[in-house]
Parts: structure tokens; sequence; C-alpha cells
């Protein structure tokens, strides 16, 4: 009977429902689901919404670092041994999430094969990310920093398909995100829009034609900042 129960296990609705140190949470939008601070003990998987995570300077400065989409685990930091949290985390719209105490996290990682693999392929894909994001940060432009954001907002290169950025993002966070100015921003914008990378009205739709830009390196997008 055990190794039937283990043949039919799935992370994904493991997590989707109440369990032994498992709880779904909801947050309205603009709602703070940890502080930088808080006592960490708990993992975090989205299903539903978008999460934006910022970090506070020792002088009070204040910078969006990532943004945490369905599928996505935050706060695991807790089992590497981080007693407080790095970071704050804020939904970006109505979420739904599973929080995980890291004791059942750890007996999940350790009892289930495919949760363990399902975990691993996260870690991965978020250490590869964070290098490119290092690389991107020292070696590029802060126009094809913004251009590179707003292709992995739209998901391009997942379903091979562009699609509109979900949730409306200021010019403020994108700037933050990109370790620029909100005027800088609002240049290139409007630079994107006018060349027909973007359609920008109200929320941001981004077209093949920003990917191309950025893959096959065209002059309409610079290396250089001014």
């Amino acid at each position: 009977m055990a190794k039937a129960s283990k043949g039919t296990f799935d992370p994904k609705t493991f997590l989707a429902k109440v369990g032994d140190g498992k709880a779904i949470l909801k947050f309205d939008k603009n709602q703070v689901v940890f502080s930088q601070g808080d006592a960490a003990d708990t993992v975090f998987y989205i299903q539903k919404g978008k999460i934006k995570v910022l970090v506070v300077s020792e002088q009070g400065k204040e910078a969006v670092v990532g943004i945490m989409e369905p599928g996505q685990f935050f706060g695991e930091g807790c089992l590497n041994g981080h007693p407080l949290r790095i970071s704050t985390t804020v939904a970006m719209e109505q979420c739904v999430i599973t929080s995980i105490t890291k004791r059942a996290m750890l007996a999940a990682l350790k009892s289930e094969p495919k949760f363990s693999e399902l975990f691993m392929e996260y870690l991965l894909s978020r250490n590869s990310r964070i290098e490119e994001d290092l690389i991107d940060q020292l070696f590029n432009s802060s126009e094809k920093r913004l251009a590179r954001l707003l292709l992995l907002l739209a998901n391009f290169g997942r379903e091979g398909v562009p699609q509109p950025i979900a949730v409306q993002i200021s010019q403020e966070t994108l700037a933050e995100m990109i370790g620029t100015t909100r005027s800088r921003v609002s240049f290139f914008m409007n630079k994107f829009r006018k060349l027909g990378f973007i359609t920008y009205n109200g929320k941001i739709e981004v077209h093949n034609s920003l990917l191309n830009a950025v893959l096959y390196d065209k002059p309409e997008i610079v290396r250089d900042d001014d």
C-alpha cells in the first residue's frame, strides 16, 4: 500500500490542500506576507497571483529585487538556517498562497521524491535567474535591462507566445528593479512604444520585435548609458 501511495503522490495537489503543517492563505493587493526582520519559520508557495520582493537598506533605501509568480516558492531561506527574513514580500494583486512550516517542508522533501524533484527544479531555475540578473546588471545598459525585464514579466520563452503583463507595475517599481530613475524608465517606455516594441495603455503588452531587438543586438537599443 505504501508503494502505491508513493506512486500516486502529486506535488501540485499536495501544495493546493490544507494538511499537517500547511495552510491556504489569501492576501489582498498591497498586503504584506512577511516583513524584513520577521522570524523565518515558514516556506510559501504561490497558487495564484504575484508577489513583490523588496529589501530596505540600513539607510532606509528601498529596492524591488524580484517578482514571484504562480508555481514559485518564496521564503525558503529558513531551510538554510536563516532565523530572520532578509526581505519583505507584498501581494501585487489578490493572491492564494500555501504556507508550509519548516518542519513540514523538510519532512515532505525527505519522504516524497516527486516533491523534492519539483523543489530542486525551482531552486536551479532561481539560481540561474539570479546569475543572469547579475550579469545583466553588470554589463548591460539600463535600457537593455528594462527590455529584458519586460520580456521576463511577459513570460517570453515559456510558451513561445507573448502575453500582456498581468498586473499593473509602476514605473517606479521598474526603475527600482533595474537600478535607474523613474524618468529614465519613462523615456525608454515611450521610446519602446514609438518603435512598436510594446503597447502601453494602462497595461503593458510586449511584442516579438522587442525580443528580436535584444537577441540580435539591434542599434535601436543602446549598449551603454548616455
